[in-house]
């Protein structure tokens, strides 16, 4: 090699040398300085030192951290302050974080981005605390005020009438969601305001499903002696009876069929007005007073059939619903065990 090609050779290298040196003394001058791209809770704080940084952030952050989380349902509002939630920003580990990350890359990536104008396009999230249990409370005194059960469809029954009780879809908050937009909202200064979720239950009994809940169904009007049997909740059939006397009332109340019988064996209650007769068990014959059927209801109470139809249309038994025997055939005939009954 000629001497002018070393002197070229050494040149260079010295130039190489000194160039990286000024990169190294530029870069270190730099130790503190957010890369451009860099933002903290949507605060741009690139190409800002540390200070700067510190001072931009506590401007844009505390500020608008200190304003209440305020959940929305409808027109409901819930609001959870900075002072519940004992809420507390670290400014100074999050403007770590932004220079930690903007030194990504070593030496040579950040002097590249210098020379090019990249950036390193990086969102740090604040470093915010908050008192978790306290934000639990919060959802759950949310989730108290909102959730609503179902209510199935049902009948209203009266002494006249069998009126149908419309459904209630039920709410449900979704807690977990509602958690999580509201920790985003706590964390996140640029929005304060948080929609609550809900789902809406379904009963599981709806309007529509309530007549095949109560295929059948019977009413006793006491003061009209009358007994009304609904299928599908309209009226089908009505058949005049006797009701208890004073002194033996007849149940009221709802009440369901819990037995039947053809042609009874009657079991005499222990009591006085039985007589001889008390206690004892009387098999179907002329002796018998329950007559070709019998539908229990509650507590030796039933329905069954009378030959003394002349006590029909008055309270007359000793607590029982009576009935003629064809009217009490044709009732047995259209109804099962379990079907409800309303005395009233």
């Amino acid at each position: 090699m000629g001497r002018k090609a070393q002197i070229s050779l050494v040149a260079v290298v010295f130039t190489a040398i000194i160039a990286a040196l000024l990169v190294y003394v530029w870069d270190s001058t730099r130790e503190d300085k957010i890369a451009e791209g860099v933002t903290i809770g949507g605060i741009d704080v690139g190409g800002l030192d540390a200070d700067a940084a510190r001072t931009q952030v506590e401007t844009s952050l505390l500020d608008p951290i200190d304003e209440t989380v305020t959940v929305k349902h409808g027109d409901e509002k819930f609001t959870l302050t900075p002072h519940e939630s004992d809420l507390s920003a670290d400014i100074d580990r999050t403007i770590d974080d932004a220079i930690a990350v903007s030194q990504e890359g070593g030496l040579p990536g950040r002097t590249w981005r210098a020379i090019t104008g990249g950036e390193v396009d990086e969102e740090i999230t604040p470093k915010i605390s908050y008192d978790e249990d306290e934000v639990e409370h919060f959802i759950s005194h949310i989730a108290g005020n909102i959730d609503q059960d179902a209510v199935d469809a049902s009948v209203k029954p009266s002494a006249g009438e069998l009126v149908p009780v419309a459904s209630q879809p039920g709410i449900k908050l979704d807690q977990n969601a509602l958690r999580d937009s509201v920790v985003t909202a706590l964390e996140d200064p640029a929005d304060r305001t948080v929609k609550a979720d809900v789902e809406k239950i379904k009963p599981e009994v709806t309007t529509a499903e309530v007549a095949d809940k109560y295929p059948t169904y019977i009413v006793v009007d006491r003061s009209n002696f009358t007994l009304t049997l609904y299928r599908d909740l309209k009226v089908e059939t009505q058949y005049t009876v006797a009701i208890g006397a004073q002194g033996f009332d007849t149940p009221t109340g709802l009440y369901s069929i819990q037995d039947k019988q053809v042609d009874p064996v009657w079991n005499v209650p222990d009591s006085d007005w039985a007589g001889s007769l008390a206690g004892q068990t009387i098999p179907p014959g002329p002796d018998n007073p329950l007559k070709a059927r019998w539908m229990g209801i509650y507590n030796g109470a039933g329905i069954h059939g009378t030959s003394d139809t002349a006590s029909l249309g008055s309270a007359a038994s000793h607590g029982c619903v009576r009935m003629s025997v064809p009217d009490v055939i044709d009732l047995y005939d259209r109804v099962d065990v379990g079907t409800p009954i309303y005395i009233g």
